[in-house]
């Protein structure tokens, strides 16, 4: 496998492994199914009872609950919205809530000069804070951060549309589609783009930074 693969492949494994993917989709996607097939109040009861099932077996084989307990919370959520407003379409409505939220979130950072990626990346892999405040290394950050926001903004749009003409498959059909398959397709190009812009700043890398290092700087080489 060529170097740069490999790289990928990591990096993909090592964000995909902090968060409850399964967790995460597979009750939309059963919800879905059920109630196209049952009705709404199968599909809710089928989506409960996934997320309570994968606690359980979480807890049986040692694993950490965080996602899990995650899961069944937002699961339990949208049940109570869709109940609440009478809707099917409810279900996902915390969905569309936390996109508007994350894009207004993305929209501050950027207007403090702090992009949301940078502060992400920080989280994940423990470098230090002021090297992505580099003048030589927050451009790449910031050009990373506009691209997220407009996907954001793009999917919540489109999520908001559809939500409005309660058409509740094919809101769960995107809802899917521009969920972990896109956001997995949209990691791999921020992760090529920042890299090679990184390289281009020729900043300092973590290592340089850290060491107090003069230019000119090797740079980055690797992660994002």
């Amino acid at each position: 496998m060529p170097e740069k693969a490999r790289e990928l492949l990591e990096e993909i494994r090592a964000v995909t492994g902090k968060v409850g993917l399964l967790d995460t989709i597979l009750p939309p996607i059963l919800f879905l199914l059920l109630n196209g097939l049952a009705g709404f109040t199968p599909a809710m009861i089928g989506a409960l009872g996934l997320s309570v099932l994968m606690a359980i077996l979480r807890l049986r084989r040692g694993q950490s609950l965080l996602y899990a307990l995650g899961g069944m919370g937002s699961v339990g959520l949208a049940i109570a919205l869709a109940l609440l407003l009478g809707r099917s379409e409810g279900f996902f409505l915390p969905g569309i809530v936390n996109g508007g939220l994350t894009v207004a979130l993305t929209l501050v950072s950027l207007l403090i000069r702090k992009p949301i990626v940078a502060w992400t990346s920080h989280l994940a892999r423990r470098w230090p804070l002021d090297w992505y405040w580099h003048e030589h290394v927050r451009p790449a950050y910031t050009e990373v951060t506009i691209a997220w926001l407009l996907f954001f903004a793009l999917r919540l749009f489109w999520q908001v549309s559809i939500y409005q003409n309660q058409d509740v498959g094919k809101l769960a059909w995107v809802n899917a589609l521009t969920g972990w398959p896109v956001t997995i397709i949209l990691l791999i190009v921020s992760y090529l783009y920042g890299t090679w812009r990184l390289a281009g700043l020729r900043g300092p890398s973590v290592e340089e930074f850290r060491n107090g290092a003069p230019p000119p700087w090797q740079g980055q080489r690797r992660g994002f």
